[in-house]
C-alpha cells in the first residue's frame, strides 16, 4: 500500500527542539508514524558558523529524517519571513522527496516562500498556527511596554505604535496574508487563535479548530504522586513560565512574597537551553521553600508533576492554547490561571475562578490563601485528548487533499 509522505516544516525539530509548538509538531508526527505507519520529513533550520551558509544538514531520530538549512547569522528583516535562498532549496528538495502534502507549523527563519515552493511542485499546503506570528509583527502582540496588544481585530493602523518600521510591517502582513490565502486548509488549536485571525482578514473561511493533544501520565503517575503528598503534605506549587512579566512571574512573586504562611513549597521549571532563567533571582524573599527543576522533555512530564498540587499559570496575553495546563489537568493538577484566550477552552474552566490580565494580586491571593488554608479539594484528573487522537484527526482532516493529490498528474521541480 502507498502510505503518505509528508513534508513538515518547523523552525525547530528533533534532534534540535525548543518551545511548545515544536513539541506539538513532533508528537504528531511520531504518533502518525506509529499508528498509520505514514512517511514524514522534516525540514527545520540551524545556525551554525562552521558551515557554508545554506547547507543543508540531514539528521534522523526516532525514524524521522530531518533536513536543517543553515541560515547565516546576519540576514535582512525581509529574510526573516521571505527568503528566496531558502525557498529555492526547499523547491528543489520537493522535487527530489515527491511528497504529497506540505505540513507547515511555525515558520519563523524558514519562511512564507515554502508555500510558492509547494505550488511549483503541485503540492497541497496545510498551515498550522500556533502563535500570532502571522498577525503580528511582534509575534506574540506584546507592546514594545511588555503589556498585552488587546486588539480584537487586528489592524495595521493601530500597530503603528509598536513596529520599528511601519512600511516594512506593513508590506510585510500583506504579503503573508496573500500567501496564507494559496494554502488548502489552516488549523487553529482553539476558536479564539482562529475567531481572532479570521476577523482579522486572515485567509477567512479556510481555518479549523485543530485543539492540541499532550503527553498521558504514565500508569505509575499518581501512585506516585500520592506518595509524595504522604510523604509531605504542604501544598506545592508549580510554575514552568519563566522570570517574566509577561508569564505573570511578577505577580506570582508579589503575593508569595506577601503572604503570612510559609508552610507550603514552589517548583520553578528552568526552560532556557543553558540553565539561565533563574539566575541571580533571589527566592529566599518568597515565603515558602521554592526550587529550581531542570528543563524536562515529554519523558520527564511525571517528574515534574508529581511533585505539586497546583499548576500556576498567570499568562499576562492572550495565548493560543495552553499545552501545560492540559498537562497539569489529565494528571489531576489543580490549575489557578488568568483569562488567557485560548487557555481557558477546557471543560474543567471556572469562568468565575478566571484572574483577568493585569494587575490584579488580591485576586491571586484569595485564591492562594483559599487554597493554603482549606487544602486543594478533591482533583480529579480530567480527561484530555493524547497527542495519538491529535494525530487521528489530522489524518481525517487531510484526506480529501491525499486524495486529490494522487488523482492528479503532478509537474515536479527539476
Amino acid at each position: 500500500m502507498n502510505v503518505p509522505h509528508i513534508l513538515l516544516a518547523n523552525v525547530f525539530f528533533a534532534p534540535f527542539a525548543y518551545g511548545g509548538a515544536t513539541i506539538v509538531a513532533q508528537e504528531v508526527a511520531l504518533a502518525l508514524v506509529r499508528q498509520s505507519g505514514w512517511r514524514i520529513t522534516a525540514v527545520s533550520v540551524c545556525q551554525r558558523a562552521d558551515l557554508l551558509p545554506y547547507a543543508l544538514i540531514k539528521t534522523e531520530t526516532r525514524g524521522i529524517v530531518n533536513y536543517l538549512i543553515n541560515l547565516p547569522e546576519q540576514r535582512s528583516y525581509a529574510q526573516l519571513y521571505d527568503n528566496p535562498q531558502v525557498t529555492s532549496l526547499l523547491a528543489g528538495l520537493m522535487g527530489q522527496l515527491a511528497p504529497d502534502l506540505v505540513h507547515a507549523h511555525c515558520l519563523q527563519d524558514i519562511g512564507t516562500g515554502i508555500i510558492e515552493a509547494a505550488a511549483l511542485n503541485d503540492v497541497p499546503v496545510v498551515l498550522s498556527v500556533h502563535d500570532f506570528w502571522w498577525l503580528c509583527d511582534r509575534q506574540f502582540m506584546i507592546r514594545p511596554d511588555g503589556q498585552y496588544c488587546g486588539q480584537q481585530v487586528i489592524r495595521p493602523s493601530v500597530c503603528r505604535g509598536c513596529v520599528e518600521h511601519p512600511a516594512a510591517a506593513r508590506f510585510r502582513s500583506d504579503l503573508l496574508h496573500r500567501r496564507a490565502r494559496n494554502v488548502d486548509l489552516i488549523t487553529y488549536p482553539s476558536r479564539f487563535a482562529r475567531d481572532l485571525s479570521e476577523k482579522s482578514g486572515f485567509a477567512p473561511g479556510k481555518g479549523v479548530v485543530w485543539e492540541n493533544g499532550v503527553t498521558a501520565p504514565k500508569a505509575d503517575f499518581f501512585a506516585r504522586q500520592a506518595a509524595r503528598r504522604a510523604r509531605d503534605p504542604r501544598v506545592a506549587f508549580g510554575f514552568l513560565g519563566g522570570p517574566s512579566q509577561i508569564k505573570g512571574w511578577p505577580l506570582i512573586r508579589q503575593v508569595f512574597s506577601d503572604l503570612p504562611q510559609t508552610n507550603l513549597c514552589g517548583h520553578l521549571v528552568d526552560g532556557s537551553l543553558n540553565g539561565s532563567w533563574w539566575k541571580g533571582h533571589d527566592l529566599a524573599a518568597i515565603g515558602g521553600d521554592w526550587q529550581i527543576h531542570p528543563r524536562f522533555d515529554q519523558d520527564g512530564l511525571d517528574a515534574f508533576y508529581e511533585k505539586i498540587d497546583v499548576l500556576l499559570f498567570l499568562s499576562q496575553w492572550k495565548e493560543t492554547f495552553g499545552l501545560a495546563i492540559r498537562e497539569a489537568l489529565c494528571r489531576g493538577i489543580r490549575v489557578i490561571q488568568t483569562d488567557s484566550g485560548g487557555t481557558t477552552e477546557h471543560g474543567a474552566v471556572d469562568r468565575d475562578a478566571l484572574i483577568p490580565i493585569g494587575p490584579y494580586p488580591d485576586a491571586l491571593r484569595a485564591q492562594i490563601e483559599n487554597i493554603l488554608e482549606f487544602g486543594i479539594g478533591p482533583c480529579s484528573a480530567h480527561p484530555v485528548r493524547s497527542y495519538g487522537e491529535q494525530a487521528a484527526e489530522f489524518a481525517e482532516l487531510v484526506q480529501p487533499l491525499l486524495q486529490k493529490t494522487r488523482r492528479a498528474p503532478k509537474m515536479r521541480a527539476g
